[in-house]
């Protein structure tokens, strides 16, 4: 009587080792040691006990161990090999799900009739396998029909849509509250040049003016009038008016992810605005700076009070993509006005009367200041009866306040050489010297 070997319910044990499942390891050994016995009419009790054929799944045969005898025939080698093909390519969840039975009937019925099965058809059949690939294939397509307008692809779309809407939303709302009529105490519209005309046009020429009119407050000074008049005796009036730009020439913006922004103060800031401030000038800060961010710097750079007037950014113009000082609107006489800038587009208007300095980059050491200083002090001493001419010279140079200190070395040299030559021609030079000796 032939018997199946230990080795045979090793390969077995292999096999059972990657087909299933941790809970159903034994039921599944227990499954094909009985099918096995039921093959061959052997107890059960002795299957574990004896030797047959190696069993390789290769293809459904069966591979003979030399050495070993009492063999099985090739037909339950044939049926063991296809009960490991089947497990291994059937999936493994079918015997999970099914409930333990001590006895294994249930169990080995449903494993003889995947054996027919598999005998009988080889495997599940390829138009099944194509029918389910087209069905998750179609089912697939339907939710991408579904989420297309939601998908990466159209999102540029529904940006451009919703920019559209919030752009039609800005619109007719500015529409409605520059287009709409003023109206009385009472409520009651006042009439005006548009109220004979249809509502949507008076709606329309109305936002426009509104909006002509918002245009005008932001390019143009806020007002006419920038400085009041000069003043008049018995008052002292200084007879220049000194015009600085804050940012670049007396101070240096500054930010560190610590502290933020921060304003580093020009060396000398406070010497300068002492020796220029009245009664040689009338000091006037006007920057291109929002009046919130210059007016505390101002109050640091200037605690004595030096600074005669501030004048920020409504108080510009604006024009070519910059905030440009109109001196126009200064009421002051232009010819006594000196204005100190870092930037040509902020005096594009009135360059004869502006000094352009390099802007400061806040580095240590720099003693622009003091030499302005001495440069302005120089001009109002001298009673320059208009300084224009005297700025639009030294605006030809690359450092106008080095040219300065240049024509001033040369001016003293000059000096004291023509005193040396008037001392030696003078003939009481002579006469004192002789007194002095008696």
């Amino acid at each position: 009587m032939a018997v199946v070997g230990s080795m045979c319910l090793r390969n077995y044990r292999n096999f059972l080792h990657f087909s299933a499942s941790n809970s159903n390891k034994r039921n599944l050994f227990n499954i094909v040691r009985r099918h096995i016995c039921n093959i061959r009419g052997t107890p059960l009790t002795t299957v574990s006990k004896v030797r047959c054929h190696d069993l390789s799944r290769t293809g459904g045969h069966c591979v003979r161990s030399p050495g070993f005898t009492n063999t099985v025939s090739l037909d339950s080698c044939f049926r063991l090999g296809s009960v490991a093909g089947g497990l291994h390519r059937q999936q493994t969840s079918l015997y999970s799900t099914q409930k333990k039975d001590s006895d294994g009937g249930i169990t080995g019925q449903i494993l003889k009739s995947k054996l027919d099965e598999l005998k009988t058809t080889g495997g599940p059949q390829e138009g099944q396998k194509q029918d389910t690939k087209s069905e998750t294939g179609s089912d697939s397509k339907k939710d991408d029909k579904k989420e297309s307008w939601m998908s990466s692809k159209h999102a540029w779309k529904l940006g451009l849509v919703s920019m559209a809407a919030s752009g039609i939303l800005i619109v007719g709302n500015l529409i409605y509250l520059w287009g709409s009529p003023l109206k009385d105490s009472e409520g009651n519209e006042l009439e005006d040049e548009f109220s004979s005309l249809p509502k949507w046009q008076g709606y329309a020429l109305r936002a426009k003016q509104g909006a002509h009119f918002f245009k005008k407050m932001i390019e143009e000074p806020s007002f006419k009038k920038l400085l009041p008049d000069p003043l008049k005796e018995p008052w002292y009036q200084p007879p220049y008016t000194l015009v600085l730009e804050l940012t670049g020439v007396l101070v240096h913006p500054d930010w560190t992810l610590g502290t933020g922004w921060r304003f580093k103060k020009r060396p000398g800031v406070q010497y300068f605005l002492q020796q220029v401030a009245p009664p040689l000038f009338e000091v006037v800060i006007f920057t291109h700076e929002q009046g919130f961010t210059a007016f505390p710097i101002v109050d640091g750079l200037d605690p004595n009070g030096h600074v005669t007037f501030r004048l920020f950014r409504d108080a510009t113009r604006y024009m070519d993509g910059a905030h440009v000082k109109d001196l126009d609107n200064l009421n002051r006489d232009l010819s006594k006005v000196i204005l100190v800038d870092c930037d040509p587009k902020g005096f594009q208007k009135h360059p004869r009367n502006a000094l352009l300095l390099k802007k400061w980059q806040g580095t240590d050491g720099d003693r622009t200041l003091i030499d302005l200083a001495a440069f302005l002090r120089t001009i109002a001493l001298s009673n320059v009866e208009d300084v224009r001419p005297v700025l639009e010279y030294y605006s030809q140079f690359d450092d106008p306040l080095e040219a300065f200190k240049e024509n001033q070395r040369r001016l003293q040299a000059e000096q004291e050489q023509k005193a040396v030559i008037e001392q030696k021609q003078s003939p009481l030079t002579g006469f004192g010297r002789s007194f002095l000796r008696r």
